[in-house]
């Protein structure tokens, strides 16, 4: 049976005129294209190639299986211009998505060091939620994606890697005339059992931990307004209508509140950036990871300089 190797062969040795220019294009030694030759001639039952001291040149039966050739050549010719254009487009790709709070504090130092470095590359940032970031980086629609978890890190497939930013921890935001407010040192949550509450949504991760704490702290908290956002729940706080726990990360200073640090350790949120466990098809996603780590080092110093 003719193998497309074999009519491509002859394509060649029709437009460069031998044997030893054909292997020359095709990458291989002459003896490699004698062989493959002496192959197609056995398949076809027919000579293929006159070889003559000026070279070679085809028989008809060539001729006519070189027209199919040429068609073959080509299209390999325009599979590796297309193929390198590719890898041409997704090295200088990259597509990130992040939730709110990563997007506002996180990503644009980063972003602005990344364009220093690679002012040409292809950058698109999505708003997403933590809990879509991983399914968005396996199903290929995302490069990267920047996520939140609370106690236990997610577990991605095979194919994707988690890598640990920084550590986010949880504050109380207090109503700036709050008998709180201006307290040196931590505040504990057992002081603020009497307190009315605004609180992320009940089945949310961030609600569950801070269900879990108030217990531990020997009280159910008077939750006033639920909302699904941390810049609402600042707001709310600002108007008095009572104390909420934000992330740091998330922190806005709206106007009217202060924020303390609390006593008991352990309530944060884990940071970490999903990427494919292979990505030498977009190297700016490696370069874009240093680049977080380094933003968040230096966002940790400033949360634990006095």
């Amino acid at each position: 049976m003719l193998e497309p190797d074999h009519l491509r062969l002859l394509a060649l040795v029709e437009r460069h005129g031998s044997l030893a220019a054909a292997a020359h294009a095709l990458g291989v030694t002459p003896a490699a294209v004698t062989q493959q030759l002496a192959k197609a001639e056995r398949t076809c039952q027919a000579p293929l190639v006159r070889r003559g001291p000026r070279g070679a040149s085809l028989t008809p039966a060539g001729a006519l299986l070189a027209t199919h050739g040429r068609v073959i050549d080509e299209q390999v010719r325009q599979a590796g211009t297309a193929l390198a254009g590719l890898l041409g487009q997704l090295a200088l790709r990259l597509r990130i998505g992040a939730f709110q709070a990563a997007a506002l504090h996180l990503l644009p130092p980063a972003l602005t060091a990344l364009r220093h470095r690679h002012p040409d590359a292809d950058l698109a940032i999505t708003d997403i939620t933590s809990d879509r970031g991983i399914p968005a980086v396996t199903a290929g629609d995302l490069d990267m994606a920047v996520i939140a978890s609370w106690d236990t890190p997610p577990s991605p497939p095979e194919h994707a890697r988690l890598h640990p930013l920084l550590t986010d921890p949880m504050v109380v935001v207090l109503p700036d005339d709050h008998p709180l407010a201006a307290k040196p040192g931590p505040v504990g949550l057992d002081e603020l059992r009497e307190e009315a509450w605004v609180t992320i949504l009940a089945g949310h991760a961030a609600r569950a931990q801070f269900d879990r704490a108030a217990a531990a702290a020997g009280f159910a908290p008077r939750v006033r307004f639920q909302t699904e956002s941390y810049d609402v729940a600042q707001a709310l706080v600002g108007t008095g209508i009572g104390v909420a726990l934000v992330s740091r990360l998330a922190l806005t200073h709206a106007p009217g509140t202060r924020h303390r640090p609390l006593a008991q350790p352990g309530l944060h949120r884990q940071l970490h950036a999903v990427t494919l466990a292979d990505s030498t098809l977009t190297p700016l996603a490696g370069t874009f990871l240093r680049l977080l780590r380094d933003v968040s080092a230096d966002l940790t110093t400033t949360w634990t300089t006095p």
